[in-house]
């Protein structure tokens, strides 16, 4: 599955960027800020990763950025199962350099839509350490709602168990209530 936004092609990842993966992914500051990745993330990693199997509502893409002469891949997100909660869970992540940019909200849009229009999911869920407000405020845009604490091991800070804020987004469109005879006169 594809996606295109006004800055950004959201695609899957294909074995010839295993290399610019590590790259992008194999930094202190974006895998202490996710909760799956090793802190070393090797080519091979990456590799192993781009060829794991996935369930149809499993999804991940590659964030690649136009704004410039080529596309360059800017960050990753994704949906997979939730184990906490079940259901589906969004996660993201971005480049150092890419940070700020609004690059993480307009793939979120993407892949939200994406939910709820292409993969018929009815919920979404998300996470974030404390330490990393700024993942939330981009879920607040996104239409996240913030259901409490949490706690999850985070393999890039030696497998610790961190505090982290949940959040969950209803895909379900409901329809407005029909107007009460008040309103409807």
């Amino acid at each position: 599955m594809f996606a295109r936004t006004a800055r950004l092609t959201l695609r899957p990842a294909w074995s010839e960027d295993a290399a610019a993966i590590a790259d992008a992914v194999g930094r202190c500051e974006v895998t202490t800020a996710l909760s799956h990745v090793p802190f070393i993330h090797a080519e091979a990693d990456a590799r192993d990763w781009i060829g794991v199997e996935r369930r149809r509502s499993d999804a991940s893409w590659l964030i690649l950025s136009h704004e410039r002469d080529y596309p360059r891949i800017v960050g990753g997100i994704g949906l997979s199962r939730c184990l906490r909660e079940g259901g589906q869970q969004l996660g993201y992540w971005l480049t150092p350099e890419a940070r700020g940019r609004g690059y993480a909200t307009e793939a979120g849009r993407a892949v939200v839509d994406a939910a709820r229009r292409a993969l018929g999911l009815q919920r979404l869920t998300a996470t974030h350490w404390h330490d990393n407000p700024s993942s939330g405020r981009v879920l607040q845009k996104l239409g996240f709602r913030r259901t409490g604490d949490a706690e999850m091991p985070c393999r890039a800070r030696g497998g610790r168990v961190l505090p982290c804020a949940a959040y969950v987004l209803d895909l379900v469109e409901r329809p407005a209530p029909a107007p009460t005879l008040a309103e409807a006169a």
